[in-house]
Protein backbone atom coordinates (compact mmCIF):
# COMPACT_ATOMS: atom_id res chain seq x y z
CA UNK A 1 0.00 0.00 0.00
CA UNK A 2 1.21 3.47 -0.99
CA UNK A 3 1.04 5.85 2.07
CA UNK A 4 -2.53 6.47 2.48
CA UNK A 5 -4.47 10.36 3.20
CA UNK A 6 -7.15 10.28 5.22
CA UNK A 7 -9.57 12.47 6.91
CA UNK A 8 -11.53 13.10 9.71
CA UNK A 9 -14.27 15.77 9.06
CA UNK A 10 -16.60 16.79 11.82
CA UNK A 11 -19.07 19.43 11.64
CA UNK A 12 -18.55 22.21 14.26
CA UNK A 13 -21.94 22.66 15.72
CA UNK A 14 -21.10 21.01 18.98
CA UNK A 15 -19.09 19.08 20.81
CA UNK A 16 -17.74 15.30 20.12
CA UNK A 17 -19.29 12.22 21.21
CA UNK A 18 -17.35 9.09 21.58
CA UNK A 19 -19.25 8.04 18.74
CA UNK A 20 -16.99 10.93 16.80
CA UNK A 21 -13.90 9.94 18.27
CA UNK A 22 -14.30 6.24 17.23
CA UNK A 23 -14.44 7.90 13.57
CA UNK A 24 -11.37 9.69 14.14
CA UNK A 25 -9.02 7.22 15.78
CA UNK A 26 -9.90 4.58 13.28
CA UNK A 27 -8.79 6.95 10.92
CA UNK A 28 -5.69 8.02 12.81
CA UNK A 29 -4.51 4.81 13.61
CA UNK A 30 -4.82 3.59 9.90
CA UNK A 31 -2.64 6.20 9.16
CA UNK A 32 -0.03 5.72 11.56
CA UNK A 33 -0.06 2.17 10.69
CA UNK A 34 0.78 2.85 7.17
CA UNK A 35 2.97 5.76 7.14
CA UNK A 36 0.62 7.92 6.14
CA UNK A 37 -1.58 11.65 6.67
CA UNK A 38 -4.50 12.40 9.00
CA UNK A 39 -6.03 15.62 7.93
CA UNK A 40 -8.46 17.32 9.66
CA UNK A 41 -11.35 19.05 7.67
CA UNK A 42 -14.05 21.10 9.63
CA UNK A 43 -17.29 20.68 7.48
CA UNK A 44 -18.48 24.14 8.49
CA UNK A 45 -20.33 25.53 5.49
CA UNK A 46 -23.34 25.44 7.90
CA UNK A 47 -22.83 28.74 9.02
CA UNK A 48 -25.50 29.61 10.97
CA UNK A 49 -24.65 26.13 13.28
CA UNK A 50 -20.87 26.20 12.98
CA UNK A 51 -18.80 28.03 15.34
CA UNK A 52 -14.74 28.63 15.77
CA UNK A 53 -15.61 28.02 19.38
CA UNK A 54 -16.74 24.33 18.73
CA UNK A 55 -13.91 24.18 16.32
CA UNK A 56 -11.07 24.86 19.17
CA UNK A 57 -12.95 22.58 21.34
CA UNK A 58 -12.95 19.51 18.61
CA UNK A 59 -9.43 20.04 18.65
CA UNK A 60 -8.52 20.07 21.97
CA UNK A 61 -10.72 17.14 22.68
CA UNK A 62 -8.61 14.78 19.76
CA UNK A 63 -5.36 16.16 21.46
CA UNK A 64 -6.96 14.35 24.65
CA UNK A 65 -6.69 11.81 22.76
CA UNK A 66 -3.56 11.81 21.40
CA UNK A 67 -4.61 12.23 17.79
CA UNK A 68 -2.71 15.12 15.99
CA UNK A 69 -3.62 16.13 12.59
CA UNK A 70 -0.97 16.53 9.52
CA UNK A 71 -3.09 19.32 8.63
CA UNK A 72 -6.37 21.15 9.50
CA UNK A 73 -8.32 22.28 6.83
CA UNK A 74 -11.93 24.55 6.94
CA UNK A 75 -14.34 24.18 4.35
CA UNK A 76 -15.55 27.57 4.88
CA UNK A 77 -12.21 28.98 3.45
CA UNK A 78 -12.57 26.72 0.24
CA UNK A 79 -15.76 28.00 -1.38
CA UNK A 80 -14.26 28.87 -4.46
CA UNK A 81 -13.36 25.17 -4.92
CA UNK A 82 -17.00 24.15 -4.37
CA UNK A 83 -18.50 26.41 -6.06
CA UNK A 84 -15.65 25.69 -9.29
CA UNK A 85 -16.89 22.24 -8.97
CA UNK A 86 -20.58 23.33 -8.93
CA UNK A 87 -20.03 25.33 -12.11
CA UNK A 88 -18.43 22.09 -14.10
CA UNK A 89 -21.28 20.17 -12.88
CA UNK A 90 -24.14 22.90 -14.14
CA UNK A 91 -21.95 23.07 -17.16
CA UNK A 92 -22.55 19.17 -18.33
CA UNK A 93 -26.05 18.85 -16.69
CA UNK A 94 -25.39 16.84 -13.92
CA UNK A 95 -26.58 20.05 -11.37
CA UNK A 96 -30.46 21.18 -12.07
CA UNK A 97 -32.29 23.45 -10.43
CA UNK A 98 -35.35 22.79 -8.05
CA UNK A 99 -37.87 25.00 -6.66
CA UNK A 100 -40.36 22.73 -4.96
CA UNK A 101 -40.72 23.94 -0.91
CA UNK A 102 -40.08 21.08 1.51
CA UNK A 103 -44.42 21.12 1.93
CA UNK A 104 -44.53 20.33 -1.79
CA UNK A 105 -42.11 17.85 -0.85
CA UNK A 106 -43.48 15.99 1.76
CA UNK A 107 -47.07 15.63 0.04
CA UNK A 108 -45.61 14.16 -3.03
CA UNK A 109 -43.11 11.58 -0.93
CA UNK A 110 -46.90 10.49 0.66
CA UNK A 111 -48.77 10.23 -2.35
CA UNK A 112 -46.31 8.51 -3.78
CA UNK A 113 -45.87 5.77 -0.56
CA UNK A 114 -49.90 5.57 -0.92
CA UNK A 115 -49.77 4.15 -4.54
CA UNK A 116 -46.88 1.95 -3.42
CA UNK A 117 -44.30 3.98 -4.96
CA UNK A 118 -40.77 4.07 -3.20
CA UNK A 119 -40.79 8.56 -2.15
CA UNK A 120 -37.91 9.30 -4.84
CA UNK A 121 -37.86 12.63 -6.55
CA UNK A 122 -39.62 12.32 -9.87
CA UNK A 123 -37.36 14.99 -11.58
CA UNK A 124 -40.17 17.02 -12.12
CA UNK A 125 -37.96 19.87 -11.98
CA UNK A 126 -36.38 18.28 -15.07
CA UNK A 127 -38.92 19.14 -16.93
CA UNK A 128 -39.81 22.60 -16.49
CA UNK A 129 -39.12 25.25 -19.04
CA UNK A 130 -37.09 28.22 -19.08
CA UNK A 131 -40.35 30.21 -18.64
CA UNK A 132 -41.61 28.08 -16.16
CA UNK A 133 -38.30 28.80 -13.92
CA UNK A 134 -38.45 32.50 -14.73
CA UNK A 135 -42.53 32.33 -12.93
CA UNK A 136 -41.38 30.62 -10.29
CA UNK A 137 -38.72 33.18 -9.53
CA UNK A 138 -40.87 36.23 -10.25
CA UNK A 139 -42.78 34.54 -7.26
CA UNK A 140 -40.06 34.57 -5.11
CA UNK A 141 -39.10 31.25 -5.34
CA UNK A 142 -35.04 30.71 -5.15
CA UNK A 143 -34.08 27.04 -6.02
CA UNK A 144 -32.48 24.01 -4.74
CA UNK A 145 -29.87 22.22 -6.98
CA UNK A 146 -30.24 18.32 -7.12
CA UNK A 147 -27.10 16.21 -9.04
CA UNK A 148 -28.49 14.05 -11.24
CA UNK A 149 -27.70 10.40 -10.94
CA UNK A 150 -26.54 8.45 -13.47
CA UNK A 151 -28.99 5.13 -13.80
CA UNK A 152 -27.35 1.62 -12.70
CA UNK A 153 -26.14 -0.39 -9.87
CA UNK A 154 -22.80 1.27 -8.47
CA UNK A 155 -20.03 -1.31 -6.72
CA UNK A 156 -17.15 -0.87 -4.53
CA UNK A 157 -14.76 -3.43 -2.37
CA UNK A 158 -15.19 -2.24 1.34
CA UNK A 159 -12.58 -2.92 3.00
CA UNK A 160 -14.84 -3.47 6.13
CA UNK A 161 -18.34 -4.81 4.62
CA UNK A 162 -16.60 -6.60 1.90
CA UNK A 163 -18.61 -6.02 -1.64
CA UNK A 164 -21.09 -3.75 -1.63
CA UNK A 165 -23.56 -2.67 -4.40
CA UNK A 166 -26.04 0.04 -4.86
CA UNK A 167 -29.02 0.27 -6.89
CA UNK A 168 -29.42 4.22 -7.90
CA UNK A 169 -32.62 3.72 -9.03
CA UNK A 170 -33.92 3.52 -5.66
CA UNK A 171 -32.19 7.30 -4.63
CA UNK A 172 -33.39 10.36 -5.01
CA UNK A 173 -31.40 13.12 -6.94
CA UNK A 174 -29.74 14.55 -3.87
CA UNK A 175 -29.85 18.32 -3.23
CA UNK A 176 -25.94 19.82 -3.19
CA UNK A 177 -26.69 23.39 -2.75
CA UNK A 178 -29.35 25.51 -0.79
CA UNK A 179 -31.92 28.30 -1.84
CA UNK A 180 -29.35 30.20 -0.10
CA UNK A 181 -26.48 29.10 -2.02
CA UNK A 182 -24.74 27.51 0.66
CA UNK A 183 -23.37 23.81 0.23
CA UNK A 184 -24.58 20.69 1.45
CA UNK A 185 -22.19 18.06 2.67
CA UNK A 186 -21.57 16.20 -0.29
CA UNK A 187 -20.57 18.25 -3.11
CA UNK A 188 -17.70 20.06 -0.44
CA UNK A 189 -16.80 16.76 0.77
CA UNK A 190 -16.12 15.46 -2.58
CA UNK A 191 -14.30 18.28 -4.09
CA UNK A 192 -11.76 18.51 -0.57
CA UNK A 193 -11.12 14.60 -1.05
CA UNK A 194 -10.31 15.01 -4.73
CA UNK A 195 -8.39 18.27 -3.91
CA UNK A 196 -6.58 16.62 -1.17
CA UNK A 197 -5.73 13.50 -2.75
CA UNK A 198 -7.91 11.35 0.04
CA UNK A 199 -6.95 8.00 -0.34
CA UNK A 200 -9.09 6.28 2.26
CA UNK A 201 -12.59 7.29 3.31
CA UNK A 202 -12.84 5.28 6.58
CA UNK A 203 -16.16 6.47 8.13
CA UNK A 204 -19.75 4.85 9.67
CA UNK A 205 -22.00 2.27 8.08
CA UNK A 206 -24.57 5.23 7.75
CA UNK A 207 -22.67 6.60 5.19
CA UNK A 208 -22.89 3.59 2.81
CA UNK A 209 -25.52 5.12 0.78
CA UNK A 210 -23.50 8.31 0.37
CA UNK A 211 -21.32 6.49 -1.16
CA UNK A 212 -23.28 5.10 -4.32
CA UNK A 213 -23.62 9.14 -4.63
CA UNK A 214 -20.12 10.49 -3.91
CA UNK A 215 -18.84 7.86 -6.70
CA UNK A 216 -21.19 9.22 -9.05
CA UNK A 217 -19.46 12.64 -7.90
CA UNK A 218 -16.19 11.44 -8.29
CA UNK A 219 -16.50 10.71 -11.90
CA UNK A 220 -18.27 13.33 -12.58
CA UNK A 221 -15.49 16.01 -11.24
CA UNK A 222 -12.46 13.74 -11.75
CA UNK A 223 -12.90 11.37 -14.05
CA UNK A 224 -9.21 10.57 -15.17
CA UNK A 225 -8.78 10.06 -10.92
CA UNK A 226 -9.16 6.83 -8.90
CA UNK A 227 -11.96 7.35 -6.70
CA UNK A 228 -11.09 6.68 -3.04
CA UNK A 229 -11.11 3.18 -1.38
CA UNK A 230 -13.77 3.24 1.00
CA UNK A 231 -14.64 1.65 4.82
CA UNK A 232 -17.39 1.59 6.92
CA UNK A 233 -17.38 0.42 10.34
CA UNK A 234 -19.87 -0.19 12.44
CA UNK A 235 -21.09 2.15 14.91
CA UNK A 236 -21.04 2.83 18.49
CA UNK A 237 -24.21 2.85 20.63
CA UNK A 238 -25.38 3.36 24.32
CA UNK A 239 -25.22 0.44 27.02
CA UNK A 240 -29.48 0.34 25.78
CA UNK A 241 -28.53 0.09 22.76
CA UNK A 242 -29.55 3.99 22.06
CA UNK A 243 -28.02 5.91 19.54
CA UNK A 244 -25.13 9.02 20.29
CA UNK A 245 -25.73 12.48 19.20
CA UNK A 246 -23.97 15.05 20.08
CA UNK A 247 -26.70 17.33 20.35
CA UNK A 248 -27.44 15.67 23.78
CA UNK A 249 -24.30 15.62 24.91
CA UNK A 250 -24.24 11.77 24.66
CA UNK A 251 -20.79 10.33 26.18
CA UNK A 252 -19.08 13.52 24.90
CA UNK A 253 -15.08 13.89 24.74
CA UNK A 254 -15.29 16.68 26.99
CA UNK A 255 -17.91 15.11 29.92
CA UNK A 256 -15.42 11.78 30.10
CA UNK A 257 -12.46 13.77 30.22
CA UNK A 258 -14.16 15.88 33.13
CA UNK A 259 -15.05 12.93 34.54
CA UNK A 260 -11.49 12.08 35.36
CA UNK A 261 -11.44 8.80 33.08
CA UNK A 262 -7.88 8.30 31.33
CA UNK A 263 -7.37 9.35 27.51
CA UNK A 264 -6.13 5.64 26.27
CA UNK A 265 -9.06 4.31 28.49
CA UNK A 266 -11.42 6.12 26.00
CA UNK A 267 -9.12 5.31 23.11
CA UNK A 268 -9.16 1.83 23.64
CA UNK A 269 -12.88 1.18 24.20
CA UNK A 270 -14.28 3.56 21.68
CA UNK A 271 -11.95 1.68 19.20
CA UNK A 272 -11.57 -2.09 20.01
CA UNK A 273 -15.17 -2.24 21.35
CA UNK A 274 -16.82 -3.90 18.30
CA UNK A 275 -14.37 -5.86 16.98
CA UNK A 276 -12.70 -9.47 17.33
CA UNK A 277 -10.45 -8.08 19.69
CA UNK A 278 -10.18 -8.62 23.42
CA UNK A 279 -10.82 -4.38 25.32
CA UNK A 280 -7.76 -4.32 27.45
CA UNK A 281 -5.68 -1.40 28.45
CA UNK A 282 -2.72 0.22 26.68
CA UNK A 283 -0.26 3.06 27.64
CA UNK A 284 -0.25 4.81 24.20
CA UNK A 285 -1.93 5.36 20.83
CA UNK A 286 1.09 3.91 19.42
CA UNK A 287 0.71 0.41 21.45
CA UNK A 288 -2.78 0.73 20.33
CA UNK A 289 -1.91 0.99 16.27
CA UNK A 290 0.48 -1.78 16.47
CA UNK A 291 -2.47 -4.16 16.95
CA UNK A 292 -5.35 -1.82 15.03
CA UNK A 293 -6.51 -3.88 11.80
CA UNK A 294 -9.55 -2.72 9.80
CA UNK A 295 -10.77 -6.62 9.05
CA UNK A 296 -11.10 -7.21 12.85
CA UNK A 297 -13.74 -4.99 13.42
CA UNK A 298 -17.30 -6.48 12.93
CA UNK A 299 -20.38 -5.67 11.37
CA UNK A 300 -22.46 -6.24 14.35
CA UNK A 301 -23.14 -2.86 16.28
CA UNK A 302 -20.82 -1.87 18.69
CA UNK A 303 -21.92 -1.24 22.40
CA UNK A 304 -20.17 1.13 24.26
CA UNK A 305 -20.67 1.13 27.62
CA UNK A 306 -19.23 4.00 29.92
CA UNK A 307 -19.25 1.29 33.21
CA UNK A 308 -16.59 -0.38 31.75
CA UNK A 309 -14.19 2.77 31.57
CA UNK A 310 -13.95 2.33 35.40
CA UNK A 311 -12.09 -1.01 35.37
CA UNK A 312 -9.97 -0.38 32.20
CA UNK A 313 -9.18 3.28 33.57
CA UNK A 314 -8.08 1.42 36.81
CA UNK A 315 -6.05 -0.56 34.24
CA UNK A 316 -4.54 1.85 32.37
CA UNK A 317 -2.72 3.74 35.19
CA UNK A 318 -1.46 0.67 36.47
CA UNK A 319 0.52 0.12 33.26
CA UNK A 320 2.25 4.21 33.12
CA UNK A 321 5.85 4.18 34.32
CA UNK A 322 6.77 7.48 36.15
CA UNK A 323 8.52 8.81 32.51
CA UNK A 324 4.72 8.39 31.30
CA UNK A 325 3.06 10.88 34.18
CA UNK A 326 6.07 12.38 35.55
CA UNK A 327 4.53 15.75 33.46
CA UNK A 328 1.40 15.16 35.38
CA UNK A 329 2.13 14.52 38.69
CA UNK A 330 4.38 18.08 38.65
CA UNK A 331 1.02 19.81 37.90
CA UNK A 332 -0.08 18.18 40.59
CA UNK A 333 3.32 19.51 43.19
CA UNK A 334 3.61 15.44 43.23
CA UNK A 335 7.55 16.52 42.85
CA UNK A 336 10.86 15.54 44.42
CA UNK A 337 12.57 12.40 45.34
CA UNK A 338 9.25 10.54 47.16
CA UNK A 339 7.50 10.66 43.33
CA UNK A 340 8.72 8.30 41.25
CA UNK A 341 8.55 5.55 44.45
CA UNK A 342 5.23 6.67 45.61
CA UNK A 343 4.45 6.46 41.81
CA UNK A 344 4.98 2.81 41.58
CA UNK A 345 4.01 2.10 44.80
CA UNK A 346 0.16 3.72 44.02
CA UNK A 347 -0.30 3.29 40.76
CA UNK A 348 -2.24 0.03 40.65
CA UNK A 349 -4.70 1.29 43.60
CA UNK A 350 -5.46 4.25 41.62
CA UNK A 351 -9.13 4.53 40.22
CA UNK A 352 -8.74 8.39 38.83
CA UNK A 353 -5.30 9.98 38.15
CA UNK A 354 -6.14 12.46 40.22
CA UNK A 355 -6.28 9.99 43.89
CA UNK A 356 -2.46 10.18 44.05
CA UNK A 357 -2.64 13.08 45.83
CA UNK A 358 -4.44 11.13 48.68
CA UNK A 359 -1.46 9.01 48.75
CA UNK A 360 0.80 12.14 48.46
CA UNK A 361 -0.45 12.82 51.72
CA UNK A 362 0.24 9.80 53.30
CA UNK A 363 3.58 10.06 52.53
CA UNK A 364 4.21 13.61 52.48
CA UNK A 365 1.76 15.07 54.37
CA UNK A 366 -0.57 15.21 57.45
CA UNK A 367 -3.43 12.72 57.79
CA UNK A 368 -6.06 11.49 60.61
CA UNK A 369 -4.35 8.43 61.87
CA UNK A 370 -7.00 5.81 63.05
CA UNK A 371 -5.73 4.33 66.18
CA UNK A 372 -8.53 2.03 66.60
CA UNK A 373 -5.96 -0.32 68.98
CA UNK A 374 -3.86 2.21 71.14
CA UNK A 375 -1.92 -0.67 72.94
CA UNK A 376 -1.55 -2.59 70.51
CA UNK A 377 -0.05 0.36 68.47
CA UNK A 378 1.87 1.68 71.54
CA UNK A 379 3.83 -2.22 71.46
CA UNK A 380 4.80 -1.74 67.52
CA UNK A 381 6.34 1.70 68.33
CA UNK A 382 8.16 0.61 70.72
CA UNK A 383 9.36 -2.17 68.34
CA UNK A 384 9.71 0.58 65.15
CA UNK A 385 13.65 0.26 63.71
CA UNK A 386 15.64 2.52 63.39
CA UNK A 387 16.41 4.09 60.10
CA UNK A 388 17.76 3.50 57.57
CA UNK A 389 14.29 2.29 55.54
CA UNK A 390 14.32 0.26 53.00
CA UNK A 391 11.32 -2.04 51.77
CA UNK A 392 12.36 -4.83 53.95
CA UNK A 393 11.81 -2.75 56.55
CA UNK A 394 7.95 -3.53 57.06
CA UNK A 395 8.55 -7.42 57.05
CA UNK A 396 11.53 -7.30 59.87
CA UNK A 397 9.31 -4.87 61.61
CA UNK A 398 5.84 -6.59 61.64
CA UNK A 399 7.70 -10.22 62.17
CA UNK A 400 8.86 -8.67 65.11
CA UNK A 401 5.76 -7.82 66.15
CA UNK A 402 4.17 -10.80 65.61
CA UNK A 403 6.73 -12.69 67.68
CA UNK A 404 6.53 -10.24 70.75
CA UNK A 405 2.37 -10.08 70.52
CA UNK A 406 1.26 -13.83 69.05
CA UNK A 407 -1.09 -11.73 66.30
CA UNK A 408 -1.06 -12.93 62.53
CA UNK A 409 -2.83 -11.77 59.61
CA UNK A 410 -5.82 -8.80 59.55
CA UNK A 411 -5.05 -8.41 63.43
CA UNK A 412 -1.38 -7.61 63.09
CA UNK A 413 -1.53 -5.63 59.91
CA UNK A 414 -4.91 -3.95 60.02
CA UNK A 415 -4.90 -1.43 62.58
CA UNK A 416 -0.83 -0.54 61.72
CA UNK A 417 -2.42 0.09 58.13
CA UNK A 418 -5.05 2.61 59.61
CA UNK A 419 -2.26 4.32 61.55
CA UNK A 420 0.06 4.75 59.12
CA UNK A 421 -2.27 5.70 56.02
CA UNK A 422 -5.82 6.61 57.64
CA UNK A 423 -7.49 4.20 55.39
CA UNK A 424 -8.99 0.46 55.18
CA UNK A 425 -7.09 -0.42 51.81
CA UNK A 426 -3.44 0.73 50.05
CA UNK A 427 -1.21 0.69 48.18
CA UNK A 428 1.50 -2.27 49.80
CA UNK A 429 3.07 -0.78 52.88
CA UNK A 430 6.30 -2.39 52.71
CA UNK A 431 7.05 0.22 49.41
CA UNK A 432 5.07 3.27 51.86
CA UNK A 433 6.73 2.93 54.85
CA UNK A 434 10.28 4.39 53.53
CA UNK A 435 8.51 6.92 52.68
CA UNK A 436 6.58 7.59 55.42
CA UNK A 437 9.93 7.64 57.38
CA UNK A 438 10.51 7.27 60.88
CA UNK A 439 9.00 10.15 62.72
CA UNK A 440 5.69 10.31 60.85
CA UNK A 441 4.90 6.70 61.56
CA UNK A 442 6.20 7.29 65.02
CA UNK A 443 3.56 10.06 65.65
CA UNK A 444 0.11 7.92 64.06
CA UNK A 445 1.20 5.07 65.91
CA UNK A 446 1.27 7.48 69.38
CA UNK A 447 0.05 10.32 68.32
Amino acid sequence: MTSPIVRFAPSPTGRIHIGNARVALINYLFASAHHGRFILRFDDTDFARSSEENAAAIEVDLAWLGVTPDAVFRQSERVALYEAAAAKLRAEGRLYPCYETPEELEKRRKMQQARGLPPVYDRAALRLTDDDRARLEAEGRRPHWRFRLEPGVVEWADLIRGPVHIDCAALSDPVLIREDGSFLYTLPSVADDIDMRITHVIRGEDHVTNTAVQLQLFAALAPQAAPPVFAHHNLLIGAGGEGLSKRTGSLSIASLREEGYEAMAVAALATLTGSSDNVHAVRSLAELGAQFDLSHISRNPARFDPDDLETLTHRTLALFSYEDVRERLAALDVVGHKAEPLWRAARGNLARFDDILTWWRVVDGEIDANREDPDFLAQAARLLPAEPWDEATWSAWTGDLKTATGRKGKALFHPLRLALTGADSGPELAALLPLIGRPKAMARLVG
